[in-house]
Order: structure tokens, then C-alpha cells, then sequence
């Protein structure tokens, strides 16, 4: 379990701040040099080529990092009871539908169409069909270090998982190298906390790259794409979080009382381990067993990433449509299945889907650049999708209690004596 990356701080300022003053500045000079010299706009390019790179150099580690205490630390392997079994198929299904509306919001709103990335030279990028033997052969590497030198996040996933399998097969032998994964795991989001202090200017050089070389109207798009996040996230809220709900008579009066406080939380510091101590805490106060809570909210910490994953999907596809590369139902099926697999493991800490975007874009020759451009509205979306990982993983806490048969309904009188106590 990582522990929240604290917001950087320079000249007292946050790091969202600094950003939006990046994003700002940037936008400036660009529209200066796109009225003046736009072949000034290359100029600005090597900026935020760098921070791409700091990006890529971060994917392989912090996957196989993470991925393999995610599951061979937190003991998922040997976990195979009633209760585990659940909660990973929940998990499954709730993440993959999620997934699913990303795509359908994207694909319905078209929010790239017209970006135009000049730095992705979009009428050179395809997307290479592969028959269905080639792509059941690519998944298993054969080499990981060629995975990891290439960036092949599939291939890194699935060597992940098998070293996890047998990492928790031989018990406490294996307990050094879980330890040392944890390290990495850890180091590697430090590591991403300072590469994010170059944010500000690379989000700055990009925008003034793409504004200077295409003009003001890309800004319409960012915008589009904001709120086409926000439309799906409410798509499901409404059609696949509350009908779960009444499906197992969730009490949602007294849910949404509870989860209000963690949510809030997550919203304003974009990370879900920041509301994870307070959201254990009112579960049990709603009437969740501590022993469900302590188990099912960690591990849908790592396995539950419902914002995290529709943000990922409609993301890579903006991309796409920016760069002007046409993705065939397949491709998007498979590139559903791949951030399925890559999205586990790295809840918790800003931006760090981010990672997880950079290696699928790379996986299928989608340009990086992408990236860059959405860092600068990311912040507002960060917020939405945090939040709604963290409901997701409070309602699957509650619905696992209830298909136990251990959900202990707390009573209006109980509740009012908790929150007038501060207590939820």
C-alpha cells in the first residue's frame, strides 16, 4: 500500500498551481508566436520532450513494482476464500464496464477530432492490425528485458503477475524480494513526485508548441474533453453504481451520509490513500465488519480503479482522435483489455495513471505528445476520477458485506450520534 505523494511546494506554491501557471504562460506565448512567427513554435518542443522522457523511464519499474507487492505483498495470491473470490470478480466486472463507458463516451463525443497534434506527425502513425495469433502471441514476452527496454506494458503485466504467482508460492523465502519490490514500488513514486516538479514547464512548453503551431482553437477541445469525462463518470454513477446498489439493498441514504467526508477528501487532494483511514473508519460505523473493511477497501485499492480506468480508456482514445489515427473496434478491445490489466496497483498517488497512459500509448504507436497536452486540464479530471475510485471501492466494501450476510445496519439514531460526535 503507497502512502499519498504530498503536493510539491516551491515559492508557496502547489504543484497544481505551478501547473496552471504553466498551462497559462504557455498558452500566451503561444497565441504571441502563432500571430507572429509560428516557426518560432519548434523552439519550444525540446521542453516538453523531456518531460516525456522523465514519463517513460518511470513505466517499467513502477509496473513491476507495484504489481508484484500489490499481489504477492498483500498475500491476493493465497487469498482464494469465499469473500476474495467475490471481490475480485466485482472488482472485474465493475472495472471492465467502466472501461467500456470511456470508450463509448469517447467515441460518441469525439473530443479530439480537430486537435491535429502537429508534434505526432498524425498522417504518418498507424495503427498496425495484428491477426488474432499475433496477439495472443505477443502477451507473453520472450524476453523482460526486452519488454522493459521497449516499454511493452502488456508484456511487463503479464511477467508481473507469474512472478508474483510464484513469488507467493514459495512462501516466506520469497518474503526479501516482496520487501525489496515494496522499496522499488516506493522509490518509484518519489521518483515520480520529482519528475512532476518539471510539470509546470513541460505542460507550458507543450501548449505553447501546439498553440503557436495550430492556434487558439486546440483549447476548445481540452475542454471538450473535460467535460465529456465528467458526463461518463456521472453515466457511472447512474447506471452502473446505483443499480448495484438497490440490486443488494444498499441503505443509500445512509451510504451517501457516510461516504460524503472520504469523497470530499479524495476530491480536493486527488488521492485516494488520503481518504483511506477516514472511509475504514465510517464503513465500520455504517455496519461493514472490520474484518470485510480491512480486507476488500485495500484490496480494491490495487484492483477497483473505476474513474481511474474509464479516464484511461477515454484518454488514450482522445489521443488517437487528436493524432488522427483510427483505432478499429479490435484494437480498442484489446487496448480495453491492456489497461484492465495496467491499471491495477497504482491507486493512490497523483497523476500516476499517467504513467500507465504513457505505456499504452507507446504500446500502440500513439504519439506522447498527447500526454503533455491533457497534464494541463488533468488536474480537473484527477479530481473527478479520484473521487469516484474512492466511492466505487466504499459501495463494493458495502456490497461484499451484504452477499456475506455480515452487513449490520447502523441505525439513524447511531449515525446522528457519530456525526455529532465527528465521527462520520
Amino acid at each position: 500500500m503507497t502512502t499519498p505523494v504530498p503536493a510539491a511546494r516551491g515559492r508557496g506554491l502547489t504543484l497544481t498551481q505551478q501547473i496552471f501557471i504553466g498551462l497559462a504562460i504557455g498558452i500566451v506565448a503561444g497565441w504571441i508566436v502563432s500571430t507572429t512567427h509560428p516557426e518560432w513554435a519548434q523552439y519550444f518542443r525540446p521542453f516538453s520532450q523531456l518531460f516525456l522522457r522523465m514519463i517513460k523511464m518511470i513505466i517499467a519499474p513502477l509496473i513491476f513494482a507495484t504489481l508484484v507487492a500489490g499481489i504477492a505483498g498483500a498475500g491476493h495470491v493465497k487469498v482464494v476464500g469465499r469473500m476474495g473470490l467475490r471481490a475480485i470478480i466485482y472488482f472485474e466486472i465493475v472495472t471492465t464496464i467502466a472501461l467500456g463507458i470511456g470508450l463509448a463516451a469517447v467515441n460518441i463525443m469525439r473530443p479530439g477530432v480537430g486537435v491535429n497534434l502537429p508534434m505526432g506527425q498524425a498522417s504518418e502513425i498507424t495503427a498496425k492490425p495484428q491477426t488474432w495469433d499475433q496477439i495472443l502471441l505477443h502477451i507473453v514476452p520472450e524476453s523482460v528485458i526486452r519488454a522493459m527496454a521497449e516499454g511493452d506494458v502488456l508484456q511487463i503485466v503479464v511477467f508481473s503477475i507469474f512472478f508474483a504467482i510464484a513469488l507467493g508460492m514459495i512462501g516466506e523465502k520469497g518474503r526479501p524480494v516482496v520487501e525489496w519490490c515494496e522499496a522499488v514500488a516506493e522509490t518509484m513514486f518519489k521518483v515520480t513526485n520529482i519528475v512532476m516538479h518539471y510539470a509546470p514547464i513541460g505542460v507550458g512548453a507543450a501548449i505553447a508548441y501546439t498553440v503557436g503551431h495550430g492556434g487558439l482553437g486546440v483549447l476548445w477541445n481540452l475542454a471538450w474533453l473535460v467535460t465529456t469525462l465528467y458526463l461518463a463518470l456521472i453515466a457511472l454513477i447512474l447506471f452502473v453504481f446505483l443499480p448495484i446498489a438497490i440490486m443488494f439493498r444498499v441503505p443509500l441514504r445512509k451510504f451517501a451520509m457516510a461516504v460524503k467526508e472520504p469523497a470530499v477528501i479524495a476530491f480536493s487532494t486527488t488521492s485516494s490513500e488520503a481518504a483511506l483511514p477516514r472511509a475504514m473508519e465510517v464503513l465500520e460505523r455504517l455496519g461493514v465488519p472490520r474484518r470485510i473493511v480491512s480486507f476488500v477497501l485495500p484490496l480494491g485499492y490495487s484492483f477497483n480503479l473505476d474513474g481511474s480506468t474509464l479516464y484511461l480508456s477515454l484518454a488514450a482514445v482522445f489521443v488517437s482522435q487528436a493524432a488522427g489515427v483510427q483505432l478499429t473496434v479490435g484494437q480498442q478491445v484489446t487496448m480495453l483489455l491492456t489497461l484492465m490489466l495496467t491499471s491495477k496497483g497504482v491507486a493512490g498517488v497523483p497523476r500516476a495513471s499517467l504513467v500507465i497512459l504513457a505505456g499504452t500509448l507507446a504500446s500502440y504507436g500513439l504519439p506522447l505528445e498527447g500526454i503533455t497536452l491533457i497534464l494541463g486540464v488533468d488536474e480537473l479530471m484527477d479530481m473527478a476520477r479520484t473521487m469516484t475510485n474512492v466511492i466505487g471501492n466504499c459501495l463494493a466494501t458495502v456490497v461484499i458485506a451484504k452477499w456475506e450476510g455480515e452487513f449490520v445496519e447502523a441505525s439513524d439514531q447511531e449515525l446522528a450520534v457519530a456525526a455529532a460526535r465527528g465521527e462520520i
